[in-house]
């Protein structure tokens, strides 16, 4: 195997660490939103309205760029053809760009901060996302 088949390789399962805990964070940050939804608009009475919520509401729209991505990794490990390293590497980018808690940063990035600092379940796995983007893992 050679030394760029390996990195290839080392590439996507760093790729698949990332998209398994984006998968987590994700669903935490759900569950986390929901709660404050619910503190100002009352109960939501099941889960198929929490699922339209989710997909039209403006309080989850920053979710929907996450879910996004999810996707975007979920079709490159699939595709037929072989995937560049450059392709996959940017993606891991995005991931590091896309978790940047700040309070004076786009929706994104202000959204996650909030969750970050409210709920210690989100901060702890901030931490591991971190850890991971830097291949610590």
């Amino acid at each position: 195997m050679s030394s760029f088949d390996s990195s290839l390789d080392a590439t996507r399962q760093q790729l698949k660490a990332v998209r398994n805990l984006m998968l987590k964070l994700h669903k935490a940050l759900l569950d986390s939103e929901k709660a404050v939804y619910e503190q100002t608009n009352g109960r939501i009475a099941n889960n198929m309205e929490f699922f339209k919520l989710v997909l039209e509401h403006e309080h989850f729209a920053w979710l929907r760029v996450m879910s996004k991505y999810i996707v975007e990794i979920d079709e490159a490990m699939a595709a037929k053809e072989p995937v560049e390293i450059d392709v996959l590497a940017a993606l891991l980018d995005k991931a590091t760009a896309m978790l940047q808690p700040n309070p004076m940063g786009d929706l994104l990035s202000q959204r996650y901060y909030a969750a970050i600092e409210r709920d210690p379940v989100i901060s702890k796995m901030h931490v591991e996302a971190t850890t991971l983007f830097r291949g610590d893992a």
